[in-house]
């Protein structure tokens, strides 16, 4: 069931934590303010690792990820992966975009920094036991709550779906196009980057409709595009035609 259709009994109470208005004085700590939007991810780990009480074992993060967005990631890798619950915390924390995006109420809640910290974290707390999310996935908001991290978390979804598709062996690669691809050329497009991949990868291929390429495809893959879209070929035509004149090819 969507995130969205499971949060509807909840919807009361975030409503009630939106109303309570601006507070005067920022609850939050100064390492968690606009001001200085960096957290370490020691800091984050040693609450993560007390809230969550992941069994002690040793996982490798299969991706070094930078950044707040990568910290968070890392660590809930690291508790999800403790508890054998990658593929349970990826839905979860997917299903919590799906309705960020579809539920207007539900993305001012988690934008809004005016709720104290304890308010915050209490509403997350009671909203996602009562959609029936794990213990893993209810602490990590919890946490975002408490540290004001909450708007972040589509960012840091993606960066944990990066990090369980390479502990699957997995790599995404984009396809834009003007029209959605039949089925047979779809199939013919994955074997192809499949070959160019190479076997110790399986291609997960993403499709994404933009009529402004006008035509051809535009790959994307780990670190590199190839971009053959009429638009870019038009654009290097026009270049070409607007260069200067070489006599000597005329002779």
């Amino acid at each position: 069931m969507a995130l969205a259709g499971r949060l509807r009994p909840a919807f009361s109470l975030v409503k009630g934590v939106l109303r309570t208005g601006p507070i005067l004085t920022q609850r939050l700590g100064p390492q968690f303010t606009s001001g200085n939007p960096s957290v370490s991810s020691s800091e984050f780990s040693r609450n993560y690792a007390t809230a969550a009480e992941p069994k002690d074992q040793k996982v490798k993060v299969p991706l070094t990820l930078f950044g707040v967005s990568g910290n968070y990631a890392s660590a809930l890798f690291i508790a999800s992966s403790k508890a054998n619950m990658l593929d349970k915390i990826e839905s979860e924390i997917l299903d919590i975009v799906e309705a960020s995006k579809k539920s207007p109420l539900f993305s001012q809640f988690i934008k809004d920094l005016s709720v104290p910290a304890g308010t915050r974290v209490k509403a997350v707390q009671e909203i996602f036991s009562e959609a029936g999310f794990s213990d893993i996935a209810k602490n990590f908001l919890a946490i975002l709550a408490e540290n004001g991290r909450l708007q972040h978390v589509e960012s840091i979804a993606k960066r944990f779906v990066d990090l369980t598709m390479a502990h699957r062996g997995e790599m995404k690669v984009t396809v834009t196009s003007v029209i959605p691809l039949p089925a047979q050329e779809e199939k013919e497009l994955k074997e192809t980057l499949q070959d160019v991949i190479g076997q110790g990868k399986t291609v997960k291929l993403e499709q994404k409709i933009d009529p402004s390429i006008l035509g051809g495809l535009v790959v994307e893959f780990g670190q590199k595009i190839f971009d053959m879209s009429i638009k870019t070929r038009a654009r290097e035509m026009e270049k070409f035609l607007r260069g200067p004149v070489n006599s000597d090819n005329f002779q």
